[in-house]
């Protein structure tokens, strides 16, 4: 059978404003092989030299990333920023050379957008920019030095705190284990005592104030930092030992830094990191039982389920006996905010999409092979709601 009037946008990541993409040369260990240069070629978008900013005009649909390429002859204090039009808010992440992240930043720049500002070596980097929540979003992205104007505010106009002191005058936490409340003008640096090596998670929730924390070691050395992890709370899991000694965390708000902030700091789980990455949908659970998961059969033509989603996905599967198109919706007319999420049963993700088209709907679109696949739906940002989920097989005309 045929397939029409199936409410299928393509997903794309578009330049709009001219810039050439990069040739293949493993850029950014290869993350940055389809970015497109800051300042139309790598020749000007070298931003030790540059006379100004290098800004571009990018529109991201579904859940891609538009990636900017740039260059350093010299070792430069840079500004890399991002800011949606309208509603959109997007998320930034700085690689290096090999691909590794040097920095990742939301709403820093405020009013929801991103800003991050570092020093760097020589060399080529890529900045990758992405929606938040997966919609559709027209941003501008601007590198600069820090002498040069700045496309964002900083969250100091944005509504929120900056950070002031510094970790010599940080307020002790406490034991591993331990949770404490206070708002980010109250304390904004916490410093606690690893007597091992020892692996952590850190949380900061109240997302009244929407917090950002960022983890310093020994010597104020900077180790990491998160915006937003679950909702406007942060959560930073280092997986790796840190080694003894004494360390420090920043505290700040994007919000309201009156508002308190409960500030737990633990010694890493996996398995509770690994259930919390299942609940958000950020990754597909196993098919073995240890997380629900509602069998719908195999997918012949069409099958609606009806939800009451909370903040936590709740799975589904199915199973494809041929190759064909898999449309799934996840309604509510209205009622609820939707968010969904599907993968195949290797845990590959196949689509991800919150508000399609006009409204807080949402629809994935995926050619698929045989195989069984497993769907998330959700309520986005919090709260209960009642959302119809519907799953269609299209196949080939003969």
């Amino acid at each position: 059978m045929t397939c029409p009037n199936l409410k299928l946008t393509a997903i794309a990541a578009l330049l709009l404003g001219g810039a050439t993409p990069a040739l293949a040369q493993d850029i950014c260990g290869g993350f940055g092989n389809n970015g497109q240069w800051v300042g139309g070629d790598e020749a000007s978008s070298d931003i030790a030299t540059a006379d100004t900013y290098r800004e571009q005009m990018a529109l991201v649909l579904g859940g891609n990333e538009y990636v900017s390429l740039f260059t350093l002859s010299a070792p430069t204090d840079v500004r890399v920023e991002a800011e949606g039009r309208g509603s959109g808010d997007p998320v930034i992440d700085l690689l290096d050379s090999s691909g590794g992240i040097i920095l990742s930043d939301d709403d820093s720049g405020g009013n929801a957008a991103s800003r991050a500002e570092t020093t760097l070596d020589a060399g080529t980097y890529c900045m990758s920019m992405r929606s938040y929540d997966g919609g559709p979003m027209t941003a501008f992205v601007r590198i600069g030095r820090q002498e040069q104007e700045p496309l964002t505010d900083g969250i100091d106009t944005g509504g929120g705190s900056t950070q002031t002191g510094s970790c010599e005058n940080a307020t002790p936490f406490g034991a591993l284990g331990n949770s404490v409340s206070a708002s980010a003008d109250e304390t904004p640096y916490w410093s606690f005592e690893l007597e091992s090596p020892t692996a952590i998670t850190i949380t900061a929730e109240n997302e009244s104030a929407d917090p950002v924390i960022t983890l310093y070691g020994p010597g104020e050395t900077y180790i990491d930092e998160n915006d937003d992890y679950d909702g406007l709370n942060s959560r930073l899991d280092v997986t790796n030992d840190l080694a003894a000694g004494t360390y420090c965390l920043g505290v700040r708000a994007l919000s309201d830094d009156s508002a308190p902030i409960t500030i737990n700091i633990s010694g890493y789980d996996p398995a509770e990191a690994l259930q919390a990455l299942y609940a958000r949908g950020e990754a597909a659970p196993p098919l073995d039982g240890s997380v629900p998961v509602t069998d719908l059969g195999e997918l012949t033509s069409r099958v609606r389920q009806d939800v009451q989603a909370t903040e936590d996905v709740t799975w589904f599967s199915l199973d494809f006996a041929d190759a064909g198109l898999l449309v799934v919706e996840a309604i509510a007319n209205g009622n609820s905010d939707p968010w969904l999420v599907v993968y195949d049963d290797l845990g590959r993700q196949v689509g991800l999409n919150d508000d399609y088209g006009d409204g807080l709907d949402s629809l994935i679109a995926a050619r698929l092979q045989a195989g069984t696949y497993i769907v998330g739906v959700r309520q986005y940002g919090g709260g209960q709601g009642f959302i119809r989920l519907l799953a269609e097989r299209y196949v080939r005309a003969q």
